[in-house]
């Protein structure tokens, strides 16, 4: 009797989307089939289990005893890791290689060229944005939060400002690891509108670069007459500066400092990490310390939030839209943006987000489905 292999897809099988995801069936002489592959499915899922739970416990063990990956590119090797644990039986291994290294390439291009601000020495926007948060609320909202919230020792509740603020160095790329193993035509999208936010942003902050509140609040208008990009006052300790570009901060609660301070990291105080206030402070050190407009903390999350709009139910569209104004508090209260950053990196997410859309509806759509139309094949399947 002879036997033909042939490729299924279907409930149990894999993800009918990507190629990788499909399961053998064995095809006896007279044509009636016979699954050879449920034991090794139930195999690869258990497998799959466990190197999930020992790449868990190893990354909970890494980051206890050296810290929380510093690096964009440290943290995606950890994810790499992961996806292939989590696709293992489902896709060759190469493949995270294949998709991962041009988005993480792109990704060390942008980081490579960010300094170009300095580099052309355009000059630094100090009034822009407070001009406008000014006229838009009458007062200055990072002034007027740090008046009526702010304590001398941050309360419970800053634990979860400062999370809410690191989280974007971790939730953008976890979240596409996530679209990775679930669907990878989505997670190309994402890579692209990531990537469009990104160097759009880069662009913005180039051309135009502009203070943050916590540096304003150090500087008077004397100091920066000139717009410098990186003038002394900045590197001063907080404190009261007579004169200073936001004003004075009139504490409600008699034991918070009378100056607006950056104080996005002081949360993690309160449970004692001082190992997190560390790698913190210093991605801060290697930072633009003059790239707030557009805010990309702000531009990135809303992005996130629009892309999983139509793929998540009405929790998850709580979740992420909750998780996009979250951040724009956190960026206003701990003087890392002004609210008119938020608007533009708001903006700027909504903007690649349409294009994406109608990109997507005029013509990868189409193409894709007159190709599968021409094959008889979907286009997944068929390898392109």
């Amino acid at each position: 009797m002879s036997t033909d292999v042939t490729r299924a897809t279907g409930s149990g099988l894999g993800d009918p989307s990507d190629p990788d995801e499909t399961a053998e069936i064995s095809v006896d002489g007279i044509g009636e089939p016979v699954v050879v592959e449920e034991e090794r499915l139930r195999d690869y899922t258990k497998l799959r289990r466990i190197l999930l739970a020992v790449w868990a416990a190893s990354v909970v063990i890494f980051f206890w005893q050296t810290g929380i990956a510093a690096d964009r590119t440290s943290l995606i090797f950890i994810l790499a890791l992961g996806m292939a644990a989590a696709t293992v039986g489902r896709r060759r291994v190469i493949t995270v290689l294949i998709d991962w290294l041009p988005f993480v390439l792109i990704l060390m291009l942008y980081d490579s060229t960010r300094n170009v601000a300095v580099w052309l020495g355009m000059p630094t926007h100090w009034h822009l944005a407070p001009d406008v948060d000014h006229w838009m609320f009458g007062v200055n909202p990072t002034v007027w939060l740090q008046s009526h919230i702010k304590h001398g020792e941050p309360p419970w509740w800053e634990v979860i400002v400062s999370a809410v603020y690191m989280s974007y160095f971790v939730v953008p790329y976890a979240t596409a690891a996530i679209l990775w193993v679930r669907d990878r035509f989505a997670w190309r999208r994402f890579a692209a509108c990531f990537i469009a936010v990104s160097f759009i942003g880069l662009i913005g902050y180039t051309l135009v670069p502009a203070a943050p509140p916590w540096a304003a609040a150090k500087c008077t208008a004397q100091e920066v007459a000139d717009s410098p990009h990186d003038p002394p006052c900045m590197y001063q300790a907080a404190g009261v500066v007579d004169g200073n570009l936001l004003g004075e901060v009139q504490p409600v609660n008699d034991d918070a400092s009378p100056y607006v301070e950056r104080i996005s990291d002081r949360g993690w105080g309160v449970l004692g990490l001082d190992m997190v206030v560390r790698v913190v402070q210093i991605g801060k050190s290697q930072s633009n310390l003059v790239a707030a407009i557009p805010s990309l903390h702000a531009g990135l999350t809303m992005m996130l939030a629009l892309f999983m709009w139509p793929r998540s139910k009405w929790l998850g569209k709580t979740l992420f839209m909750g998780y996009a104004f979250a951040m724009a508090f956190a960026l206003v209260y701990t003087g890392e943006h002004y609210v008119f950053d938020i608007i533009l990196g708001w903006l700027l997410a909504g903007a690649v987000f349409t294009v994406y859309r109608v990109v997507d509806a005029k013509y990868l759509l189409p193409r894709r489905r007159a190709k599968e139309a021409e094959t008889g094949v979907p286009e997944a399947l068929a390898g392109s």
